[in-house]
Protein backbone atom coordinates (compact mmCIF):
# COMPACT_ATOMS: atom_id res chain seq x y z
CA UNK A 1 0.00 0.00 0.00
CA UNK A 2 1.21 3.92 -1.05
CA UNK A 3 0.91 6.93 0.79
CA UNK A 4 -1.63 7.97 -1.70
CA UNK A 5 -4.29 5.19 -1.57
CA UNK A 6 -3.85 5.48 2.10
CA UNK A 7 -4.40 9.32 2.16
CA UNK A 8 -7.73 8.10 -0.34
CA UNK A 9 -8.79 6.16 2.59
CA UNK A 10 -8.34 7.44 5.29
CA UNK A 11 -7.57 11.40 4.75
CA UNK A 12 -11.70 12.70 5.18
CA UNK A 13 -12.19 10.58 8.14
CA UNK A 14 -8.52 11.37 10.38
CA UNK A 15 -9.19 15.22 9.59
CA UNK A 16 -12.34 14.88 11.51
CA UNK A 17 -11.22 13.33 13.93
CA UNK A 18 -8.46 15.68 14.48
CA UNK A 19 -10.81 18.33 14.25
CA UNK A 20 -12.86 16.95 16.33
CA UNK A 21 -9.99 17.16 19.03
CA UNK A 22 -8.01 20.43 17.90
CA UNK A 23 -11.35 22.52 17.14
CA UNK A 24 -9.53 24.34 14.40
CA UNK A 25 -9.42 23.84 10.89
CA UNK A 26 -6.13 24.83 10.24
CA UNK A 27 -4.28 23.40 13.49
CA UNK A 28 -6.13 20.40 11.68
CA UNK A 29 -5.01 20.57 8.70
CA UNK A 30 -1.02 20.91 10.10
CA UNK A 31 -1.85 18.18 12.01
CA UNK A 32 -3.01 15.80 8.63
CA UNK A 33 0.02 16.99 7.16
CA UNK A 34 2.15 16.40 9.45
CA UNK A 35 0.59 12.37 10.52
CA UNK A 36 0.80 11.96 6.16
CA UNK A 37 4.46 12.60 6.32
CA UNK A 38 5.38 10.83 9.21
CA UNK A 39 3.61 7.48 7.25
CA UNK A 40 4.56 8.34 4.49
CA UNK A 41 8.75 8.26 5.97
CA UNK A 42 7.73 5.27 8.13
CA UNK A 43 5.52 3.48 5.55
CA UNK A 44 8.34 1.07 4.72
CA UNK A 45 8.57 0.14 8.33
CA UNK A 46 5.22 -1.30 9.18
CA UNK A 47 5.04 -4.91 9.50
CA UNK A 48 1.51 -5.87 8.96
CA UNK A 49 -0.46 -3.90 6.33
CA UNK A 50 -4.00 -5.25 7.57
CA UNK A 51 -3.42 -2.61 10.64
CA UNK A 52 -2.18 0.65 8.52
CA UNK A 53 -5.77 2.27 9.52
CA UNK A 54 -4.95 1.89 13.02
CA UNK A 55 -1.16 2.50 12.60
CA UNK A 56 -2.38 6.08 10.82
CA UNK A 57 -4.72 7.36 13.52
CA UNK A 58 -1.94 6.48 16.39
CA UNK A 59 0.20 8.63 14.47
CA UNK A 60 -2.36 11.56 14.53
CA UNK A 61 -2.61 10.48 18.05
CA UNK A 62 0.91 11.25 18.60
CA UNK A 63 1.06 14.46 17.13
CA UNK A 64 -2.35 15.47 18.69
CA UNK A 65 -0.30 15.16 21.72
CA UNK A 66 3.11 17.06 20.31
CA UNK A 67 0.24 19.67 19.49
CA UNK A 68 -0.87 20.10 22.80
CA UNK A 69 2.38 19.47 25.06
CA UNK A 70 3.75 22.14 23.01
CA UNK A 71 0.66 24.61 22.97
CA UNK A 72 0.54 24.14 26.95
CA UNK A 73 4.55 24.85 28.06
CA UNK A 74 3.98 27.87 29.55
CA UNK A 75 0.39 29.27 31.05
CA UNK A 76 0.01 32.92 31.74
CA UNK A 77 -0.99 33.30 35.39
CA UNK A 78 -4.64 33.97 35.07
CA UNK A 79 -6.46 37.40 36.00
CA UNK A 80 -10.15 37.09 36.53
CA UNK A 81 -11.06 41.02 36.15
CA UNK A 82 -10.40 40.13 32.36
CA UNK A 83 -13.79 38.73 30.41
CA UNK A 84 -12.70 35.78 28.28
CA UNK A 85 -13.65 36.48 24.02
CA UNK A 86 -15.75 34.10 22.99
CA UNK A 87 -13.98 31.21 21.03
CA UNK A 88 -14.28 31.76 17.04
CA UNK A 89 -15.71 28.72 15.48
CA UNK A 90 -15.16 27.94 11.88
CA UNK A 91 -18.01 28.36 9.39
CA UNK A 92 -18.79 25.20 7.60
CA UNK A 93 -21.33 26.38 5.11
CA UNK A 94 -25.06 24.39 5.83
CA UNK A 95 -23.05 21.86 7.64
CA UNK A 96 -25.25 21.86 10.54
CA UNK A 97 -28.82 22.09 8.34
CA UNK A 98 -27.58 19.10 6.18
CA UNK A 99 -27.18 16.80 9.36
CA UNK A 100 -30.47 17.69 10.25
CA UNK A 101 -31.98 16.72 7.09
CA UNK A 102 -30.67 13.15 7.00
CA UNK A 103 -33.34 10.44 7.43
CA UNK A 104 -33.17 9.34 11.43
CA UNK A 105 -31.69 6.22 10.62
CA UNK A 106 -28.15 7.96 8.69
CA UNK A 107 -28.32 10.85 11.27
CA UNK A 108 -28.45 8.96 14.14
CA UNK A 109 -24.88 7.06 12.83
CA UNK A 110 -23.44 9.99 11.67
CA UNK A 111 -23.82 11.75 14.69
CA UNK A 112 -22.68 8.90 17.27
CA UNK A 113 -19.89 8.48 14.52
CA UNK A 114 -18.41 11.55 13.67
CA UNK A 115 -20.07 14.08 16.42
CA UNK A 116 -20.12 11.91 19.52
CA UNK A 117 -17.14 9.86 18.76
CA UNK A 118 -18.47 6.58 19.48
CA UNK A 119 -16.43 3.50 17.72
CA UNK A 120 -18.74 2.05 14.67
CA UNK A 121 -19.03 -0.83 16.55
CA UNK A 122 -20.57 0.66 19.54
CA UNK A 123 -22.71 2.36 17.43
CA UNK A 124 -23.74 -0.95 15.90
CA UNK A 125 -24.53 -2.45 19.75
CA UNK A 126 -26.47 0.62 20.58
CA UNK A 127 -28.58 0.99 17.26
CA UNK A 128 -28.83 -2.98 18.14
CA UNK A 129 -27.86 -3.75 14.50
CA UNK A 130 -25.08 -5.12 12.60
CA UNK A 131 -21.66 -3.90 12.20
CA UNK A 132 -21.91 -3.87 7.87
CA UNK A 133 -25.42 -2.15 9.01
CA UNK A 134 -24.13 0.41 10.70
CA UNK A 135 -21.33 1.22 8.08
CA UNK A 136 -23.42 0.65 4.87
CA UNK A 137 -25.71 3.88 6.71
CA UNK A 138 -22.78 6.07 7.39
CA UNK A 139 -21.57 5.05 3.39
CA UNK A 140 -25.20 6.54 2.14
CA UNK A 141 -25.39 9.39 4.99
CA UNK A 142 -22.11 10.70 3.33
CA UNK A 143 -23.47 10.18 -0.02
CA UNK A 144 -26.44 12.23 0.36
CA UNK A 145 -24.30 15.10 2.19
CA UNK A 146 -22.11 14.80 -0.89
CA UNK A 147 -25.28 15.59 -2.97
CA UNK A 148 -26.61 18.09 -0.85
CA UNK A 149 -23.45 20.39 -0.56
CA UNK A 150 -23.39 19.97 -4.52
CA UNK A 151 -26.95 20.75 -5.11
CA UNK A 152 -27.09 23.83 -1.91
CA UNK A 153 -23.41 25.08 -2.20
CA UNK A 154 -22.24 24.03 -5.78
CA UNK A 155 -19.27 22.27 -4.81
CA UNK A 156 -17.60 19.72 -7.68
CA UNK A 157 -16.94 16.05 -6.90
CA UNK A 158 -13.66 15.47 -8.43
CA UNK A 159 -12.76 11.68 -9.91
CA UNK A 160 -11.90 10.35 -6.46
CA UNK A 161 -15.67 11.46 -5.65
CA UNK A 162 -14.29 13.81 -3.40
CA UNK A 163 -16.19 17.65 -3.10
CA UNK A 164 -13.66 20.14 -4.46
CA UNK A 165 -14.11 23.78 -4.85
CA UNK A 166 -15.34 26.65 -3.14
CA UNK A 167 -18.94 27.27 -1.64
CA UNK A 168 -21.07 29.01 -3.84
CA UNK A 169 -24.52 28.38 -1.60
CA UNK A 170 -27.46 29.59 -2.86
CA UNK A 171 -28.91 29.21 1.08
CA UNK A 172 -26.78 31.40 3.20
Amino acid sequence: METQEIWNNYSDELYFFILKKVQDKNTANDILQNTFLKVHDNLAKLQAMDKVRAWTFQIARNEIANYFNSATTYAEKLNTNQSIPEREVPFTCCFDRLIEELPKIYKEAVEMVYIQGYKQKEVAQALGISLENTKARIRRAKEILKENFRVCCNYEVNKAGKLVGEADCSTC
